[in-house]
């Protein structure tokens, strides 16, 4: 049963990511830890992210300015291995408040619509890098403070798509390389990934064909509404 339950979170996170250009981390994480747990959620959300974001990559690439992301990413990569080592020597309780802090934290930043000052100054990407990466190492949650960043640096649409696509696979690669050399990619991790990857096709394959149908700003709200009571729900 938990292998259809995390196919079906998976597919969730596909069709939300393809449709919003977020969503992939926190609507997975806010689910699956209840499903397998943050121990197997964790690499397994590593390994649906690489797969997802190749894709959505690959659609949008034109926009991609690696310019603006090169010290955001670069990092994230000294920052993840920080978050993996944090995941493996906590409580789990304690790991499952924090995620959801920092999911429902987020929500409800997106949902209201907050405008923080235009940033300039290049230490805050190396800031927002540091941190994407370690809560990406911990929670595979390493779009929050990035998206932050990209929406006070004024990215246009395309570019802010294009360049979260290109960040997320980056650090994907990072989380997984990190959990392999941990040893906690496991067997049960590659069981649960495999018969998930139809329903990862499908929810790719359905956001990408209702993105110009769909209202993407009205379908983000819900998601986020829905965030902020999964967070809370993880906290408390």
């Amino acid at each position: 049963m938990e292998t259809w339950l995390a196919a079906l979170v998976l597919f969730l996170a596909a069709f939300t990511q393809s449709l919003s250009g977020f969503g992939l981390a926190l609507v997975s994480m806010a689910l699956l830890p209840a499903i397998v747990g943050i121990q197997l959620a964790t690499p397994l959300v590593a390994l649906a992210a690489i797969v997802i974001e190749v894709v959505l990559l690959l659609r949008f690439r034109q926009a991609l300015d690696f310019r603006l992301i090169w010290r955001v990413v670069l990092a994230s990569m000294i920052g993840t291995p920080a978050g993996v080592l944090f995941l493996r020597g906590v409580d789990e309780r304690i790991a499952l408040s924090v995620l959801g802090a920092v999911i429902a934290g987020y929500a409800l930043y997106a949902f209201f619509g907050l405008r923080l000052p235009e940033l300039k100054n290049q230490l805050w990407a190396w800031l927002a890098g540091l941190l994407g990466g370690a809560l990406g190492g911990a929670y595979n949650t390493s779009g929050p403070p990035v998206i932050v960043y990209a929406d006070c640096s004024r990215w246009p649409r395309e570019t802010f798509k294009s360049n979260l696509q290109g960040y997320f696979i980056i650090n994907s690669l990072t989380v997984l390389a990190v959990h392999l050399a941990g040893g906690t990619v496991t067997g049960q991790v590659w069981t649960l990934f495999w018969p998930a990857l139809p329903a990862i096709a499908l929810g790719l394959w359905a956001g990408l064909s209702l993105d110009h149908r769909l209202d993407p700003l009205a379908f983000r709200k819900v998601v986020l509404a829905l965030l902020v009571v999964m967070g809370l729900r993880l906290i408390f």
